[in-house]
């Protein structure tokens, strides 16, 4: 159907809506419109896009009715979501909070309730919004996405899908249709924490996430990951190395939060400058090592934000 933007005869466009019913249709006519066209999800952040004049397509291809994109399950690989997840559904899982709580705790710190009742996973994380919440967290748990093309479908490592700003490795003919998660191991933990420098800012100023497994209070593995504070989500192989065959004590959470600090290469937006952001890094690393370490309560009793 034709709709309209902009205001008045002068300077009105009109672009054509499609509704594919299935992912076959879908690539069709990806392939047929190639770069007049943009692939539209839950519409959270595109509408607004195109109410601001920063996008022009011609025609926008709705995944709405692809039902094949609006799974979620769980095998011997991990957990599997189709790309028509919505957020508000991973946050309010239940299996999604028992088992990998800090994807539930990232999904529910996205904008506000409305935001996230209409925002899907896939849409979030194609287009790599720096400022965003879930790209960290998948980040630290070794998560991959698939994309689907011409040519079929290929997995990509959440580490090597953003490549900058607003920016993925998705092809021009490719639409990203799932999300896998590895299982964590036995004794695993996963947490986010967001920091906002504003109360009425929505968007992160710093996100930290990690995962980790401990053998009682001795952590065997620990991922961690820092986003909205630079480009693109990161991670530091070394730091998390000091972790692994230790307790957290205080002197190496502190060392592994400046290590986090010296090493990033943060940036200066309305929301906060590069130096804030750095200091922002250290103390996060540090709140969130703290809580990730802390021994998880007994089942039925009160739940420990954070952790399970």
């Amino acid at each position: 159907m034709p709709l309209e933007k902009g205001g008045g005869k002068k300077g009105v466009m009109a672009f054509q809506f499609k509704q594919p019913e299935n992912m076959q249709e879908a690539l069709a006519l990806l392939a047929e419109y190639g770069d007049e066209a943009k692939i539209i999800a839950g519409g959270s952040a595109l509408v607004l896009m195109l109410q601001q004049k920063l996008l022009d397509p011609k025609i926008l291809i709705s995944l709405n009715r692809v039902a094949e994109l609006d799974y979620e399950r769980d095998d011997s690989q991990g957990l599997h979501l189709g790309a028509m997840v919505g957020l508000s559904h991973l946050e309010k899982s239940t299996r999604i909070k028992d088992e990998y709580r800090g994807l539930a705790l990232a999904c529910g710190e996205v904008g506000n309730i409305r935001v996230r009742n209409q925002a899907t996973l896939g849409g979030n994380l194609a287009e790599a919004d720096y400022a965003s919440d879930p790209p960290a967290m998948l980040l630290a748990l070794d998560a991959s996405v698939s994309a689907t093309g011409p040519k079929g479908r290929r997995d990509i490592p959440i580490s090597e899908f953003f490549l900058g700003f607003y920016t993925t490795a998705l092809e021009p003919d490719e639409i990203l249709t799932g999300i896998s998660i590895p299982p964590l191991p036995h004794g695993g933990r996963s947490t986010y924490l967001k920091f906002r420098s504003r109360s009425s800012e929505d968007r992160p100023l710093v996100g930290v996430a990690a995962a980790a497994a401990f053998d009682d209070q001795v952590c065997r593995e620990l991922r961690l990951a820092v986003g909205a504070a630079c480009e693109t989500p990161q991670r530091i192989a070394d730091l998390e190395d000091l972790a692994r065959g230790e307790s957290l004590s205080e002197e190496l959470i502190t060392e592994i939060a400046e290590g986090y600090a010296n090493n990033i290469e943060t940036l200066d937006d309305l929301r906060g400058s590069a130096w804030y952001r750095k200091q922002m890094i250290r103390v996060n690393v540090t709140r969130t090592l703290r809580q990730i370490s802390a021994p998880p309560l007994e089942k039925g009793s009160e739940v420990r934000d954070g952790n399970w």
